[in-house]
């Protein structure tokens, strides 16, 4: 059994001062109860718990490449947009072995863990070997991923992607090679691999991956939507891109989102990745059919996607969740403020985030974030701290100046709004400390593995 004091923890209903958690061998809560900071012989951490951050889209091997695609020669034939990046992105791709990919993978979920996260949603597509040969075992690079985040200790849920075409109604490049797999049963052979995979680690769960509707065919992924498991997330790129939509409605006669509202039954657990540009009727759609987004709005910006038309989402009652992409940004606080300062920029108001608490709008991002988020892991707990359910929670250092003055009223906005990943003191996942004073426990070992293995791809 270990304890954990704090000077405050969040619940749903607030803040709850000078209190503690009592979690068993496994990392469950077994008791959350107040104590007297005067009249204690515990040693209390002097910081607030918030619940632990859910990264609800993710590409691992992308950060390999964080950074590296921001040189913007006028001289090269390249176009300067998404679709030019993605040609480097798989480049990168094409590079990197099973355990390179592990690499990569731990220093990734070392660093998200530094900054909060205690969950992540790895969107897979590199699945094959560098000839795009399958691998003996489908899910080898799968395997990569869980072992990453169990060298971390954090929560995965692991979502093997269906890609199989090169854009709508074409057959898939040979950049593409490793990704592909070309028929529904293809498919559901790599979901099975990996659903086996997710049995090594007590962290680790599995949910349906769609690329796109560029990248599968759309019959296919209605057949998919309606067959396969119904009881894992359903996750899936959408009109992330203008050009994506264009050649949507060339080869479908419908926008993406359109064609999904008619074809597909979609419930709350399914997650729309991106859908930046929707329209009045899509984004009501979505929302009435209980289908969640997911942001990514460092990423986002970074690719120069368009701002998602949050306000009114949200006047609709759309419920969404954030994510970090390609990991240009890794602080969850952060990716908060990019996506409430975007919508305030367009509508020249501030009140972006919608909230039953009082106006409280780092409360309400912290909520939406936290219980949308856990859909997308397919944990269903509304509840921030509970007795019976394991302890994942980023601390905040309480010491801090703008903190440490804050009335409990204000602390959550001030939280949210007014810190830096140096006020993030540290993380617990299941019930573990990983992260201490900002270093993870294994920070050393995993970043000499990481540079071995930037060394040996060269592309740094």
């Amino acid at each position: 059994m270990k304890t954990y004091c704090f000077k405050g923890i969040l619940q749903n209903t607030g803040w709850k001062e000078n209190t503690g958690f009592t979690v068993n061998n496994e990392g469950i809560i077994t008791d959350i109860s107040s104590f007297d900071p005067q009249n204690t012989s515990k040693e209390i951490i002097d910081g607030f718990a918030i619940p632990g951050f859910q990264n609800a889209h993710s590409h691992a091997f992308q950060y390999a490449m964080a950074g590296l695609a921001e040189r913007h020669e006028s001289t090269t034939s390249t176009p300067d947009d998404f679709w030019g990046w993605r040609e480097a992105m798989y480049q990168l791709a094409l590079t990197m072995n099973p355990e390179q990919m592990e690499a990569i993978a731990t220093m990734l979920y070392a660093e998200m863990a530094r900054h909060g996260y205690t969950n992540v949603a790895e969107f897979h597509y590199v699945h094959h070997d560098k000839n795009g040969v399958p691998y003996s075992n489908l899910s080898e690079m799968g395997n990569s991923l869980i072992s990453a985040a169990k060298n971390v200790g954090i929560g995965i849920t692991l979502v093997p992607i269906f890609y199989q075409k090169g854009g709508f109604g074409q057959e898939p490049n040979d950049r593409q090679r490793r990704f592909i797999s070309p028929t529904i049963d293809e498919y559901l052979k790599l979901l099975e691999s990996s659903k086996e995979a997710c049995k090594h680690y007590q962290h680790a769960n599995i949910a349906i991956g769609i690329h796109s509707m560029r990248g599968v065919e759309p019959s296919d992924i209605a057949e998919i939507a309606k067959s396969g498991p119904q009881d894992i997330p359903f996750h899936i790129h959408v009109s992330e891109q203008l050009k994506e939509i264009e050649d949507s409605v060339k080869y479908l006669g419908k926008r993406p989102v359109e064609w999904l509202l008619d074809h597909v039954d979609m419930n709350d657990r399914f997650h729309l990745v991106h859908a930046t540009h929707l329209t009045d009727d899509e984004i009501e759609g979505i929302a009435k059919s209980k289908a969640n987004v997911v942001l990514c709005p460092s990423t986002e910006g970074n690719l120069g996607d368009g701002l998602f038309p949050l306000r009114k989402y949200q006047e609709s009652g759309g419920k969404w969740s954030i994510g970090t992409d390609s990991h240009i940004g890794l602080n969850p606080l952060e990716e908060l403020r990019i996506l409430d300062y975007g919508q305030r920029l367009i509508s020249h108001k501030r009140n972006t985030y919608s909230s039953n608490q009082q106006g409280d709008s780092g409360m309400y991002a912290i909520e939406m974030a936290t219980k949308t988020g856990r859909k997308a892991m397919n944990n269903f707990t509304a509840d921030f701290f509970k007795v019976g359910e394991p302890l994942n929670a980023c601390i905040i250092d309480a010491s801090s100046p703008l903190l440490a003055t804050a009335s409990t009223k204000n602390l959550t906005s001030t939280i949210v709004y007014a810190t830096d990943s140096n006020m993030q003191l540290g993380t617990i996942a299941n019930g573990e400390m990983i992260v201490n004073n900002q270093n993870h426990t294994k920070y050393q070992e995993i970043k000499e593995k990481f540079a071995k293995t930037i060394d040996a791809l060269k592309n740094r």
